[in-house]
């Protein structure tokens, strides 16, 4: 391990107090509330994990991780299962201010042919909208490369 190692760096405190917005303040255990968080993982199916786990320690303690965890559990899936990110690689970023959270996951694209959907059963782009609502999430781009995004207001 060398110095820089996250393992070899002492904790923070978990008095830390970060403002979300709103005037409340919450205490947390990660990074300051008000940065981005840019993380680039392999496009295999445990990486899905990884970047779920990434996102929600570095919102740790905002009134929207949940949420923006599972978003980007689902996101994540699908550059994995639906795109030429597989067995390469996509980027998950996060971007706070004070009203709302921006989500976004990048992917390698790639020609995109939606199935005939079945309505017995909610998808995951359907969990999305009800928890962003109607306008607040979105697919960007083409066969070369997209980015699915999502904001979480509160």
């Amino acid at each position: 391990m060398t110095p820089t190692s996250p393992a070899l760096r002492p904790p923070r405190p978990a008095t830390e107090s970060t403002s979300w917005g709103k005037d409340e303040n919450v205490s947390t255990t990660a990074a300051p509330a008000a940065t981005s968080y840019t993380g680039v993982f392999c496009g295999r199916p445990d990486q899905v994990g990884r970047a779920r786990h990434a996102i929600t320690r570095h919102l740790a303690g905002h009134p929207a991780a949940d949420d923006a965890a599972l978003i980007i559990s689902e996101l994540a899936g699908n550059a994995v299962l639906h795109s030429n990110s597989a067995g390469q690689f996509f980027t998950v970023r996060a971007r706070p201010d004070d009203t709302s959270l921006h989500l976004e996951v990048e992917d390698l694209g790639d020609p995109w042919d939606p199935a005939p959907r079945d309505t017995t059963r909610p998808h995951g782009l359907d969990v999305i909208q009800a928890l962003t609502g109607p306008g607040n999430w979105g697919i960007n781009g083409d066969s070369t490369g997209r980015t699915a995004w999502a904001r979480l207001s509160w």
